[in-house]
């Protein structure tokens, strides 16, 4: 038994390593690739950086309105995905009864298994639909894909919601209300804010999960050049569509290196906002304790 748990130990640490080993490989390949493109001429071209972040010059050679296209697309799809995500996880951790929850259950589980095409596919008729409905007013754009980003990560908000308010223990759930505190009160200052570790855990597989995708906004409204959008209606550029793009058409080597270079941009991109996500619940749950 003992030579069995060793072995157990062994093969998971070694299991660990090579999963290591892939990651820093991967990221050093890029690195190593496209380390000779990273520059600001890479993000803002000819243009001075100044005149395209205060929007007087448009950007041409420059990666720029593909990465303000991307935060606007992850900015735009948390915030439709986060408060859905977080009110169905809460009703099927608090409210809803066996019958309902199994039922639910099996339905976001379906929509997690749902492939990306799908989804855009789903997108792109709801665009045409609404062309059609509205005589040409409305076609594949920002907001559309966004809403369709949404809905691919909604399953794992809810299901990282509900699961982390469901492994609380059985005495942070009665403290509040042997105290006098609704149910309700209980949910918004004790339960939620002590399981916002796995609801954030949630919503950065979620960020991550936006970021990257090209299936759903190919179909939805993404171009290979239109500069930085002007409105939730009007078609935008994104850093996965062009490393694509890039990947697929390049024509020499300089254009395969800024393929390279944006997809760094994109993981520093990621790093960021996992970053942020980490330090806002940081900061909630220092308040949350020093309210208790």
């Amino acid at each position: 038994m003992r030579v069995l748990e060793q072995a157990v130990v062994h093969f998971s640490r070694l299991c660990g390593i090579i999963l290591l080993g892939a990651v820093l490989t991967v990221i050093g390949y890029l690195f190593v690739h496209g380390w000779s493109s990273l520059g600001l001429s890479l993000i803002f071209g000819a243009t001075p950086p100044l005149d395209a972040l205060l929007m007087k010059r448009h950007v041409f050679n420059g990666l720029f309105p593909a990465v303000a296209g991307t935060l606007s697309l992850v900015a735009l799809a948390i915030c439709w995905a986060v408060p859905m995500g977080m009110a169905a996880g809460i009703y099927l951790a608090e409210y809803a009864g066996p019958k309902i929850k199994a039922i639910l259950n099996l339905f976001f589980d379906i929509m997690a298994g749902l492939p990306s095409i799908v989804v855009g596919l789903f997108g792109f008729a709801v665009a045409v639909f609404l062309n059609r409905r509205f005589s040409g007013a409305i076609h594949p754009c920002l907001l559309i894909s966004s809403m369709a980003l949404a809905f691919l990560v909604l399953p794992y908000i809810t299901r990282t919601t509900q699961m982390a308010l469901e492994g609380l223990p059985l005495s942070a759930r009665m403290t509040a209300l042997s105290l006098g505190a609704s149910r309700l009160q209980n949910i918004v200052r004790v339960l939620v804010p002590q399981s916002l570790s796995g609801i954030v855990s949630g919503i950065i597989l979620a960020i991550g999960r936006c970021a990257e995708d090209t299936a759903v906004i190919m179909l939805t409204g993404v171009v290979a050049s239109t500069g930085v959008p002007r409105s939730l209606l009007s078609h935008y550029e994104a850093l996965p569509f062009y490393i694509y793009y890039i990947s697929a058409q390049y024509t020499n080597s300089e254009e395969l290196a800024s393929g390279y270079g944006a997809a760094i941009i994109l993981l520093c991109i990621c790093l960021v906002l996992f970053l942020l996500a980490f330090a806002i619940r940081k900061r909630i749950s220092y308040h949350a304790l020093y309210r208790a």
